[in-house]
């Protein structure tokens, strides 16, 4: 998963390897901490980049909603439920960035 991660989170997590790795053991202990589905838990962490507008986090969250199970209309449908709480144009921004990586999966089939 590393090498889809922007240049920035790649050197990153090779300068700091403990650093990094405890992140990466942050974000499963918070998964495993609760009810919530992996499926459900990327979607929630989907949203959240949405709201923040990050393009990267976006990316990573779908690739990891998808890869649990989460069908490209579950992933459309957790953006646009944002509109009235973050605003059309960041939902706008936010749908593009998850299309890169659903366009990119459905042409690798």
């Amino acid at each position: 998963m590393v090498s889809k991660l922007p240049d920035q989170f790649v050197s990153v997590r090779k300068r700091f390897k403990r650093f990094a790795g405890a992140l990466d053991d942050l974000g499963i202990v918070a998964r495993e901490s609760g009810p919530l589905s992996e499926k459900t838990s990327h979607l929630v962490q989907l949203a959240a980049s949405a709201a923040i507008r990050s393009e990267g986090s976006v990316h990573s969250h779908t690739r990891r909603a998808l890869a649990a199970g989460a069908k490209p209309e579950e992933i459309y449908h957790t953006i646009l439920l944002l509109t009235s709480t973050i605003g059309f144009p960041t939902v706008s921004a936010a749908l593009s960035w998850a299309d890169d990586i659903i366009r990119k999966k459905r042409s690798k089939k």
